[in-house]
């Protein structure tokens, strides 16, 4: 199944009321998340046909913020790595990649949980991430990964967006969840969903701000050449 593919498996057709209003704003948390004493660990739950952008651009706002260890060493603020139902190579349109961790052994409670465009919600996975969710500081989505955290009960009775392409089906499919049309991301505070794609970039970069500042996350959006100049939730 190609990405294209993918996304279209979410939608119901594009109509004139759901195309996004382009960087509007919405209310989202700006409750400071507390630092760990060692890297924020952050798990990237995929699947066969993960939309690469969905979970690389978080990965990239994520890697490229710095901090100072116990030993005064500079190191990445974040740890980084990928969950999934085993650990055999998966297909990603072509990009061949190994999770490090099935959801049967991943060793310690992740601080971020973060899914995108996928296939196969099996429920070994949908349990991983309920129960995962528990300990965790943020649980966020990108594109129509809202379809996965949607599925998990998680996002009933709160406030969401998804790729624009998938407005329609979403709000057909979940009605306990508020689906807003239109930002680049929505947060509660604890669960938070990107819209299309490259929205994960930012909804990455405003986590960033909640554990180390904006500072923090405008020199990461820098080191990518990542315009944040679009109007983003206050």
């Amino acid at each position: 199944m190609k990405r294209r593919d993918l996304l279209a498996a979410a939608a119901t057709g594009v109509v004139a009321s759901a195309l996004p209003l382009k960087g509007a704003a919405y209310p989202a948390s700006t409750q400071r998340l507390t630092r760990p004493k060692g890297q924020v660990l952050v798990a990237f739950v995929v699947g066969p046909d993960s939309v690469v952008i969905d979970f690389a651009g978080p990965w990239e706002a994520f890697s490229d913020v710095m901090s100072t260890d116990a030993g005064g060493q500079m190191t990445s603020a974040f740890k980084t790595v990928m969950v999934s139902d085993h650990t055999d190579p998966l297909d990603f349109g072509g990009m061949i990649v190994t999770p490090r961790y099935a959801y049967a052994n991943f060793p310690s409670q992740p601080n971020v949980i973060v899914m995108g465009a996928q296939r196969e919600h099996s429920p070994d996975k949908i349990a991983w991430i309920k129960h995962a969710a528990k300990g965790a500081d943020v649980v966020m989505s990108v594109c129509t990964g809202a379809f996965l955290l949607a599925k998990t009960g998680l996002l009933d009775g709160m406030s969401a967006t998804t790729h624009h392409q998938a407005y329609d089906r979403f709000e057909k499919e979940f009605p306990k969840i508020h689906l807003v049309r239109g930002p680049r991301f929505v947060d509660n505070g604890k669960f938070a969903t990107a819209g299309g794609e490259s929205s994960g970039i930012d909804l990455a970069l405003h986590i960033v701000s909640r554990y180390f500042g904006e500072s923090a996350a405008n020199d990461s959006a820098d080191i990518m050449e990542f315009d944040r100049s679009t109007p983003r939730p206050a």
